[in-house]
């Protein structure tokens, strides 16, 4: 496994869009065409596609939140097709070792799905902790999240 992380750009914005979750999963997380059309408007958000090797297996996006005056590991998608394989672990393992490289001892915040337990075990396996419970509506949706935190390196 040779995980890296390549900015998007017109070369490859293309297949980052066509990397799916899996049926159960898409209201874990937004799609990859709707959080590109975010990086377009808004500031300081910054894509990156997570290759393993030159082939693009996931997607992650990170920024600072000024609501919560920190970091924020707000996407973080594995396509369907490379998902149990492990790609998941060591992109966030890789990630986090270059978010603390740019930004030393600064905290990074995220957040998850109540009921997403996977993803719950995997950024605890990291360090993450659970801080508090929150809900939000979007569209006619209304999600339960966890806002989790990552203090310790």
């Amino acid at each position: 496994m040779d995980i890296n992380f390549r900015e998007i750009d017109k070369f490859n914005y293309n297949t980052c869009v066509s990397l799916k979750v899996g049926e159960h999963q898409t209201n874990y997380v937004a799609s990859n065409a709707f959080s590109l059309v975010q990086v377009f408007y808004e500031d300081e958000l910054y894509p990156l596609a997570i290759y393993d090797g030159d082939e693009m297996v996931g997607f992650l996006l990170y920024d600072y939140d000024e609501e919560l005056s920190g970091w924020s590991f707000s996407r973080f998608m594995i396509d369907i097709k490379h998902q149990g394989k492990g790609f998941g672990s060591k992109a966030l393992e890789e990630f986090l070792t270059f978010f603390n490289n740019k930004f030393p001892g600064e905290n990074l915040y995220t957040s998850v799905e109540i009921d997403n337990q996977v993803a719950i075990k995997l950024y605890e396996k990291y360090g993450f902790n659970k801080k508090y419970s929150f809900e939000y509506k979007f569209g006619d949706t209304i999600y339960k999240e966890f806002r989790m935190l990552k203090e310790l390196w």
